[in-house]
């Protein structure tokens, strides 16, 4: 028995080599990829455009990604992966050697596929990390648009599997990947593959977005829904809902994956809610500041002090909230209320130093928080009986709770 499938697997490898590996990749186009998404063929002109704009990112080079992505699913059309499937890549990989391609290209057609598994390693070349990113963005744009998402009951596309595989070429590599637009490209062509397949926006998602979000908007197409766009943070640009929804999707990944090692997923959370473009390195690296920011006790009081003004708000925003406005500075009648707010003024730095992740700078700033909040508390009666008194102090509490969400959303975090 072996020694015949021996023999079957040199009649192909023979019969294969007949034809470039190029030769083989119009044949995708009678090769279904999904019954809602099209073929394999238009799959390939999708990693093309996503592998080309990862690229730069990954240090490879434009051309080199781009033929790796138009020749990664060849193989499936050869009669070896016809007959053993389980060497889809493995194959590609030495038919575009026999064909003289670069060997980029050609560890690239292996390699897109990685890492299968947890104990597989990620790809480390950058040509193999474009397009194996390219083809698992792909994968996780594709299913969610026509809401084939992963569930309690199973993972039937290994949607999870994927977003694990993004995470760790991005982390293992140190990668610096802005993933939402990236995303929004990929939905963008996903929702073009899926057609009339597409999953429609619920008036209750659409509705959620439009109040959670401001700056959200409907983007009608022929007289009816076509989607739903939020901005970026800190950007004027806007991307699909789904590019979010996507990006929480592996955020969540990610908090197994910390939680898994120990970590504090929970800062994960409050910083990932603080407004995230999807550079997992950069949200990493803000996380372990934090992280370390509440290991210290002047960390751990601070936070005390934040719940203790959040919960403040929360009761008196209910009376006559919002209290937005910036506090007058001519109504602060107590010492401890004039030292917090200006501690608050220059804290208007930490925003600054975020943006230029100088995070250990920040979490310093934000520590000088801690000793004027704790004296405010101490000696300045946030309910005053004087209403200009009370709705000011509330503003200046309000400053506070700002200045320290444009670092976490405090509020999510544990203990």
């Amino acid at each position: 028995m072996l020694r015949a499938r021996f023999a079957d697997a040199r009649h192909f490898w023979d019969l294969d080599r007949k034809a470039p590996l190029e030769s083989r990749v119009p044949s995708l186009d009678h090769v279904t990829f999904h019954a809602k998404l099209g073929t394999q063929g238009q799959r390939v002109a999708r990693l093309r455009r996503l592998a080309e704009v990862i690229a730069p990112s990954a240090h490879a080079g434009a051309a080199l990604a781009d033929r790796a992505a138009e020749l990664a699913k060849a193989d499936l059309v050869t009669g070896m992966v016809a007959e053993f499937p389980e060497l889809q890549g493995i194959m590609g990989r030495y038919y575009a050697l026999h064909d003289h391609e670069d060997a980029y290209v050609a560890d690239a057609i292996r390699d897109h596929y990685a890492p299968r598994g947890p104990a597989d390693p990620v790809p480390t070349a950058p040509v193999s990390i474009a397009v194996a990113l390219a083809d698992k963005l792909d994968q996780l744009a594709c299913f969610f648009a026509i809401d084939e998402r992963p569930t309690g009951a199973g993972d039937p596309y290994a949607l999870r599997r994927a977003a694990l595989g993004v995470i760790r070429i991005i982390r293992e590599n140190g990668l610096r990947l802005r993933l939402l637009p990236l995303l929004d490209t990929a939905v963008i062509a996903a929702r073009q593959a899926a057609g009339e397949h597409a999953a429609s926006l619920s008036d209750e998602r659409v509705m959620r977005a439009l109040n959670d979000h401001p700056g959200a908007a409907v983007l009608r197409g022929a007289g009816t829904l076509a989607r739903v766009t939020r901005p970026i943070p800190g950007t004027d640009q806007h991307v699909d809902l789904l590019a979010f929804e996507i990006l929480e999707f592996l955020a969540e990944r990610l908090r197994v994956q910390l939680r898994g090692e120990g970590a504090r997923h929970d800062v994960l959370t409050a910083v990932f809610a603080a407004g995230a473009d999807g550079d997992i390195t950069r949200l990493l690296r803000r996380t372990e500041a934090v992280s370390a920011l509440l290991g210290q006790d002047d960390g751990a009081n601070l936070l005390a002090a934040y719940r203790r003004a959040a919960n403040i708000l929360r009761i008196e925003e209910r009376k006559d909230g919002p209290h937005t406005d910036a506090p007058d500075s001519s109504l602060l009648a107590e010492p401890d209320e004039v030292s917090l707010h200006r501690a608050v003024i220059a804290g208007l730095a930490i925003g600054t130093l975020v943006r230029e992740e100088k995070y250990a700078e920040a979490m310093a700033e934000m520590a000088k928080l801690r000793g004027p909040l704790d004296a405010f508390f101490d000696t300045v009666t946030v309910n005053a009986a004087e209403p200009k008194l009370r709705r000011n102090r509330l503003r200046l509490l309000n400053q506070v709770r700002t200045t320290m969400d444009r670092v976490a959303d405090f509020s999510r975090i544990e203990g």
